[in-house]
């Protein structure tokens, strides 16, 4: 894991591309791009065999130029950083504050490229790939750039789940407001809470949160915990869209879909805590333990506007 500092001075943990698997992506660009160049020069010889031989050797050296240096860059800069190996890998170029690779960044990684694994079979990029901390080759430090690792196994802890105490309270939400773009933000970030550290945890909670409840109405009981109040409306927008769903395909809903009681707060939260720096959040997302068994949300800490 590495920290990112994003434009707008938030930390955020990323997990650093392995060289093995930086390794074989290059691997599989190079293959894809030595199978280009051998039928271009098919192509090439039969469409010049009645010229001259200094026009076919122009023609080349262009073709070379554009399959080793444009491949990549053409790539990258298309798919916001993922050449064909590294979208089969997973593996993605970012800048090293977090945002998409731009042309620019691309066009130095596709230069330095040539110089580090075609003139010197590579040699430079995996001597500086060692000594850096974030696995920088040479393209990367030029460009400033680092590359993830996208594609990671999920735990079965990154699971949204509704929360008990909440269940009936969120049956009672308004969600029609809540943009796709702030619930995808929910979503990415319950889904990595065990990736981020206490602090990180507790601050984009307090502020993802915020945002959510300027869409969602009616407000949640005080004291509910961030991660506790993203879960429960995720949950029930997704047990939502089932019902929808359902009724669409001309299914009965599932069982749990059926609307739930008027909301009762069983018992009061106690008054929110702040955060300390070292503590731990008091409720962690976590996979249920069996259909009839939800994880339990701890009360503590979050408290949306009212």
């Amino acid at each position: 894991m590495s920290e990112v500092v994003t434009g707008d001075a938030v930390v955020v943990e990323v997990r650093v591309a392995q060289m093995p698997s930086r390794a074989v992506a290059l691997i599989i660009d190079m293959l894809v791009q030595i199978v280009v160049l051998i039928v271009a020069y098919v192509v090439l010889e039969a469409f010049f065999q009645v010229t001259d031989v200094a026009l076919f050797a122009a023609v080349s050296i262009v073709l070379v130029v554009l399959v080793i240096v444009g491949y990549p860059v053409i790539f990258e800069t298309l798919t916001r950083g993922r050449s064909l190996g590294k979208l089969a890998l997973g593996l993605r170029v970012v800048s090293d504050d977090g945002s998409p690779e731009r042309f620019r960044q691309a066009l130095f990684r596709g230069l330095a490229g040539l110089v580090e694994f075609w003139m010197f079979s590579g040699a430079p990029a995996l001597i500086s790939s060692l000594i850096s901390q974030r696995g920088k080759r040479l393209g990367d430090i030029f460009a400033g750039t680092i590359v993830i690792a996208e594609r990671v196994p999920r735990s079965a802890g990154h699971l949204i789940v509704m929360p008990p105490r909440l269940a009936a309270w969120a049956a009672t939400l308004e969600l029609s407001q809540l943009p796709e773009e702030v619930a995808m933000a929910a979503r990415q970030y319950l889904s990595r809470w065990h990736d981020l550290s206490p602090q990180i945890q507790h601050e984009m909670g307090m502020r993802i949160a915020a945002q959510v409840a300027a869409f969602v109405s009616p407000a949640a009981p005080s004291g509910v915990p961030a991660h506790a109040y993203l879960s429960a409306v995720l949950a029930e927008r997704r047990r939502r869209d089932q019902v929808r769903l359902a009724q669409r395909n001309g299914m009965a809903p599932p069982a749990y879909a059926q609307p739930g009681p008027p909301f009762q707060q069983q018992g009061p939260y106690p008054p929110p805590m702040p955060y300390q720096p070292g503590g731990q959040p008091s409720y962690q997302p976590q996979a249920p333990s069996g259909p009839e068994s939800p994880p339990q949300a701890t009360p503590g800490g979050f408290a949306p506007p009212q």
